[in-house]
């Protein structure tokens, strides 16, 4: 049904649509008001949603129609499946009707000068319409479905990690009721997604992998995810990938140059280790998870990078005083540089003491000693300072002013991801402790041994 406003605009100026006509109601804060019966619903009734709006339309001969619709492209109504362009049911193919956002245009006098000269040059007759608009729940937003069912005054969460196809959410207490549901509608809204899952706080296995419980579509846990030109692929269940350190992953990565040696500590699937070699640095790569360290050869292979990376399935220690020790003197006689990288941000810094006399005879010279690329989480209210204090005292030697610290992500309100990076000293690495006397830092979980406190979903 359409009725013109024409006489409306012509007394009307500064006063809003929803004050001048009486019934008009699109004036609201929001465009959608959902349907009452849908607060509480914990199982998806996707009709319930449905609503009749009305909203402001302008007539337009076919002929300028496509001039017209990029002359008010900031005017016209952005809704998910929703036609910015619609037939005009009281004329003929002449003309069609623009849908407008009423939140924009509540009079001829909204529109812009740029706007108000278009229409004229196109001869589009000054009168808007209201047109009914159907909206359904496909052509809501996924915050405007969750904000309408969950209880007034508690938080709404639309937002996930996306790896592959699966959305990994961390849903609050008072969100596990609706679950299955939020599951439901992040499945919907975003195209690609396939599974959703939820992380509990159960830890299943000696490795402290979360369970992760599916919300909604298939029980596929195997993802392939591309980051930086390479492919990974991993049961998500079963290893730690975390899609937000794509940046840190690239920022390490390029310090290594062709020819030099990069040690991954805790390597998971590869996102450290794959792209250093493929850079052309030559890697040992480890980490204790069997099937971290299964998924890790896979992509090696998948990224054609097999020949340029050594793996093993160590616990960290071991690996610093095994693999390490037995490539570093040779490597401290040459000229191509050696990093280490060390992310566990839980535990990391905690094993840097493995270093301590990790080598007996000195080089002529310490050019070329290794620089370690070491993570940690703070709390603290200078997350800079901690770290420096908690890495010189796990080396036994003060690192302050002799290393550099880079802020990674922040993961929850005062809690920040660190990463140190500092030459690792010779007073350190040829001191004369014996790192096998030293109170061993179990790692009792390869880069999962706790569940990351966000706000935001990981």
């Amino acid at each position: 049904m359409l009725r013109p406003l024409s006489r409306v605009f012509a007394s009307v100026h500064t006063q809003s649509l929803c004050s001048a006509c009486p019934g008009w109601t699109m004036m609201e804060p929001k465009l959608y008001r959902a349907p009452a019966e849908v607060r509480g619903m914990t199982s998806l009734d996707k009709e319930a949603f449905a609503q009749t709006i009305t909203v402001p339309a302008l007539r337009v001969p076919t002929r300028v129609l496509n001039k017209v619709v990029k002359s008010l492209k900031k005017s016209t109504i952005q809704r998910p499946g929703v036609p910015r362009v619609v037939q005009d049911p009281e004329e003929s193919g002449d003309f069609r009707l623009v849908l407008l956002d009423p939140h924009r245009v509540s009079s001829l006098d909204s529109f812009s000068e740029a706007e108000a000269e278009a229409l004229r040059s196109f001869s589009v007759a000054e009168e808007l319409q209201e047109y009914d608009l159907n909206l359904t729940y496909d052509n809501l937003k996924s915050e405007e479905v969750l904000e309408a069912v969950l209880p007034r005054g508690q938080d709404v969460t639309s937002g996930f990690s996306r790896v592959g196809h699966i959305a990994h959410m961390n849903l609050r207490d008072h969100q596990l009721p609706y679950r299955n549901l939020i599951g439901q509608v992040i499945m919907d809204k975003n195209p690609g997604v396939t599974c959703v899952v939820n992380k509990t706080n159960t830890i299943d296995s000696t490795y402290r992998n979360f369970k992760m419980e599916v919300l909604a579509g298939e029980e596929n846990m195997v993802a392939k995810v591309k980051e930086n030109g390479m492919t990974y692929e991993f049961d998500f269940s079963r290893v730690y990938w975390n899609s937000r350190l794509s940046t840190e992953h690239q920022r390490v990565v390029q310090l290594a140059k062709r020819g030099d040696t990069v040690f991954d500590v805790f390597a998971g699937v590869g996102p450290f280790a794959v792209p250093a070699a493929r850079s052309g640095a030559n890697v040992l790569a480890n980490d204790l998870n069997p099937e971290s360290y299964r998924w890790l050869q896979h992509n090696c292979k998948l990224n054609k990078v097999d020949s340029k990376v050594r793996t093993f399935n160590l616990d960290g220690r071991a690996f610093i005083q095994g693999p390490v020790k037995q490539e570093l003197p040779a490597l401290l006689k040459g000229t191509a540089r050696v990093h280490v990288v060390m992310n566990l941000p839980a535990l990391a810094l905690e094993f840097l003491d493995a270093f301590k006399g990790l080598l007996q005879q000195e080089p002529p010279c310490d050019e070329n000693l290794p620089t370690v690329h070491c993570y940690g989480f703070s709390k603290d209210d200078n997350p800079d300072k901690d770290v420096v204090e908690r890495a010189s005292r796990s080396l036994g030697f003060p690192l302050e002013h002799r290393c550099s610290v880079h802020f990674v992500r922040n993961v929850a309100p005062n809690k920040d991801m660190m990463c140190v990076s500092f030459t690792l000293p010779k007073e350190v690495l040829f001191s004369s402790e014996d790192p096998e006397q030293t109170e061993p830092s179990e790692e009792p979980a390869p880069k999962r041994q706790k569940c990351e406190e966000t706000t935001e979903s990981t």
